[in-house]
């Protein structure tokens, strides 16, 4: 009982102290537009039309940066692969997929959204939404659920009796740019996809929650698919054993190994970073053999 007493003191004195935090300027505006929504569209085209609206707004929008990275010379000393840049060939190749992808596969699978709200009573009023400081832990678990389920699933993705039917799609490029974060088989597009919606079914209570945590998914990957490493610039790199783009960059140069999406520690775990470890203690003495996971059995 007194640990109880302890653990309430405790909240109670942290919720005093933000209370002494600047308003944020941004509330108010936010607040009024909030209400518009809610008063002005049904909840069925908030869940499924605003859901699709705010992924391809994001989407597109963090992609800008890296697509802007490659005619800035200055920016070529924080390219992963500097000896393969992108060119205009493979982006257009994978726009047009992402754009059959996000049509075809991820509306109907964002629309699905909808049902999902009705059937668990998920809130959009303004005042059920949780605070930024409610927010940010389920954002952690978030990630930490999908990348649980990325690595066991994605490393099953690399079993060379399946890998040429549906991952091989999303090694079309070797070094990735932003945009092939979403380049895949519609069968992987559904099947990684569902470790996002483990974690939306295990931390939602409100849309709110749904659409960050859709933002904070997109910001990880398109920059571990990004080709560059640039520091400072994500704060996601602050998490204790955050993998960042260099980490991936390396699975999609060497087509084995790395297989979680956010973190290390399943790597680090089963071994599977192994390869990772060689590279970078021989990678300034001689060249790496790349490994064909055609030809080689997958780890």
């Amino acid at each position: 009982m007194a640990e109880d007493g302890t653990i309430i003191s405790t909240m109670r004195v942290a919720e005093d102290l933000l209370d002494y935090l600047p308003e944020n300027p941004l509330q108010e505006p936010l607040k009024n537009a909030w209400l518009y929504m809610n008063e002005n569209y049904s909840k069925f085209i908030i869940a499924t039309i605003g859901s699709y609206i705010i992924h391809e707004l994001a989407y597109f929008l963090i992609c800008l940066p890296g697509f802007i990275c490659q005619f800035i010379p200055a920016m070529q000393k924080y390219k992963i692969q500097p000896n393969k840049p992108e060119t205009a060939a493979n982006q257009w190749k994978c726009l047009k997929l992402i754009i059959f992808s996000h049509v075809c596969i991820d509306f109907p699978f964002i629309g699905g959204a909808y049902f999902y709200i009705e059937y668990f009573g998920i809130s959009m009023t303004w005042d059920d939404m949780p605070a930024w400081y409610q927010m940010l832990p389920r954002m952690y678990a978030c990630l930490i659920i999908e990348d649980t389920w990325h690595y066991f699933v994605h490393r099953a993705l690399h079993d060379r009796r399946v890998y040429k039917y549906i991952h091989k799609i999303h090694h079309s490029f070797q070094a990735p740019f932003g945009m092939t974060a979403e380049y895949a088989h519609p069968a992987e597009t559904m099947i990684l996809g569902m470790g996002f919606m483990w974690a939306i079914l295990l931390t939602c209570s409100h849309i709110s929650v749904l659409w960050m945590w859709l933002i904070f998914r997109l910001v990880e990957t398109i920059e571990v698919h990004s080709g560059y490493d640039v520091p400072y610039l994500n704060p996601l790199h602050l998490l204790p054993f955050y993998a960042g783009p260099r980490f991936h960059d390396f699975h999609h140069m060497n087509f084995n190994g790395n297989y979680s999406s956010t973190f290390t520690w399943w790597d680090k775990l089963f071994g599977t970073d192994r390869q990772w470890n060689d590279f970078n203690k021989t990678k300034a003495t001689k060249e790496w053999e790349v490994i064909d996971p055609l030809k080689e059995k997958s780890q």
